[in-house]
């Protein structure tokens, strides 16, 4: 693939195609040379972007080499992170296993850690409201039909109250568990 129709490619995609094979690249896509110079464009169309507004906040009306080291070097810095060096990776991992694992419940199926340590145990608490009880039913044509005349209607309502279940506040509630961090 590389290396065919070199005569009517552009300056950049030879560039390109030059660092490919002097970095020991032999066989790739031909769209591999469209990305790269798309990503390089791009590259430094926000590098000079970011150079020009260095330079106007300098109070300056050219951009020089300055503005455009300090874009690439702000480009490099909130772009790139570098990973922490091996000793402080080796001094981290020594600390976090000096805590030792908690214990697991042996039992059938998967082991699992104590429960005190697990995010399945309930955490919350549960109330059911009371709702409050009507103070004297609404009869209604039918009651009236259907209701023996000799009963009075305090002992319509005491029968209707017998009726209904106690509605006393039920409140259920589930221990928190503390975590010790």
């Amino acid at each position: 693939m590389a290396g065919e129709g070199d005569e009517d490619v552009p300056r950049d995609a030879k560039i390109v195609k030059s660092l490919l094979k002097s970095m020991g690249v032999e066989d790739y896509e031909p769209r591999v040379i469209h990305q790269f110079l798309e990503l390089w464009y791009r590259y430094v169309v926000e590098v000079l972007t970011d150079a020009q507004i260095y330079s106007e906040h300098a109070g300056k009306s050219t951009i020089d080499c300055d503005d455009v080291k300090l874009a690439i070097q702000s480009k490099v810095n909130f772009s790139f992170s570098q990973p922490p060096p091996r000793e402080v990776l080796l001094e981290l991992a020594a600390n976090r296993n000096k805590i030792p694992l908690p214990k697991s419940i042996a039992g059938p199926g998967i082991p699992l850690p104590p429960e005190q340590d697990t995010l399945i145990s309930p955490n919350y608490q549960l109330i059911v409201p009371r709702k409050p009880a009507s103070h004297a039913p609404e009869e209604t044509e039918e009651d009236e039909e259907n209701g023996d005349p000799s009963q009075s209607s305090q002992e319509q309502q005491q029968q209707q109250t017998t009726d209904l279940p106690n509605r006393t506040p039920q409140r259920v509630s589930f221990p928190l568990s503390k975590r010790s961090n």
